[in-house]
């Protein structure tokens, strides 16, 4: 939301009075003086006019939690306790979760009540990686390492999974990446190669890993370095936005896109 839309909203003012607000030097943004009346500004920014709140700013929560078996990946469930209820904090209220588990699944999940944050961390085209421990309940063949490299073909959803590197760690233990997630994918994979998942713990997520010394139940704040480390940089571009970017004219009805979805034209990186 732009800065004069924002005291227009909380000050009843129209936005050219908003404007003439600002062009004063009356509004501060976070304690700085702000100038510019189409600044971007969120519920989280602490906005004042002659030093009189206009927005007091949320927040903004980042938090790493280890999840135990029997816990539901929920914001609120009727019949079972949820992370949510594991977080001793007076805003968990307005917390999302970043990649869920199964009830039965343990190890890392993040939270947050940063939305701009969370969303490429689950966006597809970014490919952030998630490192799982599985134990299963028959030997692991070699053969299944090249078969998790190739991808398994899923009818229900009409796709294959993407490459994942599988990591063979003894006779029924593995470590396995991903690079996306699919409804029960690790189970629904292991099931392909005629095996039985009885055991799942996420290690990681990106290059954030669970520490050894947070217990199951346990939670804290992400710092400023993990938050900055799971933050992408470069934000994929759908051919419909780089369409608009360049100011093309908007597809006919049936006519196909020629901009590849994920923003790849196949263009050598340059040496």
């Amino acid at each position: 939301m732009k800065l004069d839309r924002l005291l227009a909203k909380h000050r009843g003012m129209g936005r050219k009075q908003a404007r003439e607000l600002i062009a004063a030097g009356s509004v501060h943004v976070d304690g700085i003086l702000q100038d510019r009346h189409d600044v971007e500004v969120d519920r989280f920014h602490h906005v004042t006019t002659n030093a009189e709140t206009v927005q007091a700013g949320q927040r903004r929560l980042f938090i790493m939690l280890h999840k135990p078996v029997g816990i539901v990946s929920a914001t609120k469930d009727a019949d079972h306790r949820t992370v949510i209820d594991l977080i001793d904090d007076p805003d968990k209220e307005t917390l999302h979760i970043v990649g869920r588990l199964d009830r039965n699944t343990s190890g890392l999940v993040l939270l947050t009540n940063d939305g701009n944050w969370s969303k490429p961390l689950t966006h597809p085209e970014h490919k952030v990686p998630k490192v799982y421990l599985v134990e299963t309940d028959r030997p692991i063949p070699p053969e299944a390492v090249a078969a998790f490299a190739e991808g398994f073909y899923f009818h229900t959803e009409d796709l294959t999974t993407r490459p994942a590197t599988l990591e063979i760690l003894s006779e029924r233990k593995a470590r396995l990446t991903l690079h996306e997630g699919r409804y029960h994918q690790v189970k629904r994979m292991f099931h392909r190669i005629g095996n039985r998942v009885v055991a799942l713990h996420r290690e990681s997520i990106g290059p954030v890993r669970l520490p050894a010394d947070l217990p199951p139940g346990g939670w804290r704040f992400l710092d400023a370095r993990e938050i900055e480390a799971l933050r992408p940089q470069n934000p994929p571009i759908s051919g419909d936005s780089l369409r608009r970017i360049l100011k093309f004219p908007a597809l006919a009805p049936g006519e196909t896109s020629k901009f590849p979805e994920n923003g790849d034209f196949g263009l050598a990186s340059p040496r």
